[in-house]
C-alpha cells in the first residue's frame, strides 16, 4: 500500500482529526500527546501556530513509528504546502480550494483536502484530485448540508471542520461523512493546562464516531 493511502487509512479509521492552534510549540506537543493518549492519532497543525514548520518537524521526531499522523492545517497557497511537507508533513489541509496547492500535493502524493462550501465547490475540489473535502465552515450547515451533498455526490468523501461537537459528532458520521475535524471543542483544555480534559474528551469523541458507524 502506498504511503498515501496508508495515511488517509489512519485518518479515516480513528474518524477525527484533531485541529491544533496553540501559542507555541511546547503546546501544541502537549496537545498531541494528550489527543494519542486519547485515541486520536491524526494532528493538524495548523499554519497560524507560530514556527508551525518546527512544530511538525517536532512531532515527525518525537513520534518515528507512524502512532501519529500528523499534517499541516490552514494552508492557503503552494509555497506552504510545498513548505509543510518538506517538513514531513503526511497530509495537507486548506480552508479554501487552492488549484496550485492540490496539484502540489499531488505532484509528491501527500493527501490533500480543501475547504469547500457549496456543491459546486465539492465537485471542483474533486475534480482537481482531493482526497477529502473539508466542508468548512461545518457549522454555517451543520449535519443536514451532508445529506443534501450525498444525495447527487454518493462517492463525495467528506470531512466537516467547524461547529464539530460532542453532542453533534454522531450526527456528522450519520450523515455521511468519513471523518470529522475538531478544533476548540477538544483542545480547549490546553489554554488552562488541563491536558488530562482533552485526552478524555477525544476517548469520547472516538467512542461516538465508533458507535455511529455501527
Amino acid at each position: 500500500m502506498l504511503e498515501r493511502q496508508k495515511t488517509l487509512q489512519k485518518v479515516v479509521e480513528t474518524g477525527v482529526v484533531a485541529v491544533v492552534r496553540a501559542k507555541d510549540s511546547e503546546q501544541a506537543l502537549k496537545i498531541t500527546e494528550a489527543c494519542l493518549k486519547g485515541g486520536i492519532h491524526a494532528i493538524e497543525i495548523t499554519f497560524t501556530i507560530p514556527g508551525a514548520v518546527q512544530v511538525i518537524q517536532d512531532i515527525r521526531n518525537k513520534y518515528k513509528n507512524n502512532e501519529v499522523i500528523v499534517g499541516a492545517g490552514t494552508v492557503l497557497d503552494p509555497e506552504t504546502a510545498r513548505i509543510a511537507i518538506m517538513a514531513g508533513a503526511q497530509f495537507v489541509v486548506s480552508p479554501a480550494l487552492n488549484l496550485e496547492t492540490v496539484k502540489t500535493c499531488n505532484r509528491y502524493q501527500i493527501p490533500v483536502m480543501p475547504g469547500a462550501m457549496t456543491i459546486s465547490e465539492v465537485v471542483a475540489a474533486m475534480e482537481a484530485g482531493a482526497d477529502i473535502v473539508k466542508i468548512f465552515p461545518g457549522d454555517a450547515f451543520g449535519p443536514s448540508f451532508i445529506k443534501a451533498i450525498k444525495g447527487p455526490l454518493p462517492q463525495a468523501p467528506v470531512m466537516p471542520t467547524g461547529g464539530v461537537s460532542l453532542e453533534n459528532v454522531a450526527d456528522w458520521i450519520k450523515a455521511g461523512c468519513i471523518a470529522v475535524g475538531v478544533g476548540g471543542n477538544l483542545t480547549g483544555g490546553a489554554k488552562t493546562g488541563d491536558y488530562k480534559a482533552i485526552e478524555d474528551l477525544a476517548k469520547q469523541y472516538v467512542t461516538k464516531v465508533r458507535e455511529a458507524r455501527t
